[in-house]
């Protein structure tokens, strides 16, 4: 192995972040669309490259940036999950609407939820940025590096693909 592409290499180290840091940033944007989340796990994936570094080919370096970073988002996901498991668990604070309210805002909310839930992942994805996010069609078409035509496109099956499952509401 050639020193310049030993992954221990300060040098090869750092063209490696500046050749993948920026792609697997965006990359693990798409899915978290946090900035901060998705700094923090880019670093965390290059903190790991470094650590492991002895262990990792140059050839293997960019697979492995993009799997350690996909693993701890997908660890952070898990963990909020629980953590709102345990949150649903806590005692109701008083709520003065009336029990059919409740009742019929519960069931819309969980159809939402499965609705979202059974969008393809390019279509949750638009849809939630837009919807959730406050994010323009242009901003999310630069995010996924797409044009705004796709994006578009999967705002308009995505809201169909709702208005089917849910109604008109």
């Amino acid at each position: 192995m050639k020193p310049s592409k030993d992954v221990c290499n300060e040098n090869t180290f750092n063209q490696l972040y500046k050749t993948h840091g920026k792609p697997i940033w965006r990359f693990i944007y798409y899915k978290c669309g946090d900035t901060a989340q998705a700094d923090d796990l880019v670093q965390e994936a290059f903190i790991k490259l470094w650590q492991n570094c002895a262990k990792v080919s140059h050839k293997k370096a960019k697979s492995f940036l993009y799997t350690v970073c996909n693993n701890a988002f997908l660890n952070e996901v898990a963990h909020k999950k629980v953590v709102l498991k345990h949150a649903k668990q806590q005692p109701n604070k008083t709520n003065y609407q009336s029990p059919q309210f409740l009742m019929e805002e519960s069931e819309f909310n969980k159809k939402l939820k499965k609705s979202i839930e059974n969008l393809t992942e390019a279509q949750r994805t638009a849809f939630l940025l837009n919807r959730i996010e406050g994010k323009k069609y242009a901003e999310i078409a630069e995010m996924l590096n797409i044009s705004v035509k796709a994006v578009e496109k999967r705002m308009s099956q995505a809201l169909a693909v709702l208005r089917k499952e849910i109604g008109n509401v």
